[in-house]
């Protein structure tokens, strides 16, 4: 299948080369217990990885930096996370589709200039009430994600409130969605 040109997927670290990878699919500190990738690398549509740069320099100008959690993630890949948590609430039915699967989602939080990660509401997957982090988090992780959603949002892209991390580029929602293992090299 020929993808249209702001639909082929890149390497995010081609538009935000000072992005910090905290991939956690590639290795088994995940909610399956598993890798699920064989590398640790970050890919969205072209699309939503220019949305993303236009994020990462707003966040810059504050001296702070991306944290990738997740970007594309092939359908079988999302098929076995379904299989591993079928609960339409936490993992999006694979009958529907999954915007990582369209390149069109990103999980990311964030650090400092020095990469150190910064206090968010919780950790990244955790599917208790404090991945929807209102009420109960901490003043300051709550600061910390008003300064990532702020800057996501002004980029473009739109939020959920049952998961902080997760960030949707709509014009990418058309999307395909994809079962192709990661691209090789940088592009």
């Amino acid at each position: 299948m020929a993808l249209k040109p702001e639909d082929e997927l890149v390497d995010v670290l081609t538009l935000v080369p000072d992005a910090v990878l905290d991939v956690r699919y590639a290795t088994a500190d995940n909610f399956t217990g598993r890798a699920l990738y064989t590398r640790a690398a970050v890919f969205l549509r072209r699309g939503t990885a220019r949305r993303l740069a236009r994020a990462a320099e707003l966040l810059r100008g504050r001296g702070l930096r991306l944290r990738l959690f997740d970007g594309y993630r092939p359908a079988s890949v999302h098929e076995q996370m379904w299989q591993a948590r079928p609960d339409p609430r936490l993992v999006a039915d694979p009958a529907r589709g999954s915007k990582h699967s369209r390149g069109c989602a990103v999980d990311a939080g964030l650090c400092g200039k020095d990469g150190e990660p910064l206090p968010m509401p919780s950790e990244f997957d955790d599917f208790e009430k404090a991945a929807a982090p209102w009420p109960h988090a901490a003043p300051w992780a709550l600061r910390n994600l008003e300064l990532l959603r702020g800057a996501m949002k002004a980029a473009g892209f739109v939020t959920i409130d049952s998961e902080w991390w997760h960030f949707v580029d709509p014009e990418g929602e058309g999307a395909p969605a994809l079962d192709l293992p990661f691209p090789t090299g940088r592009n």
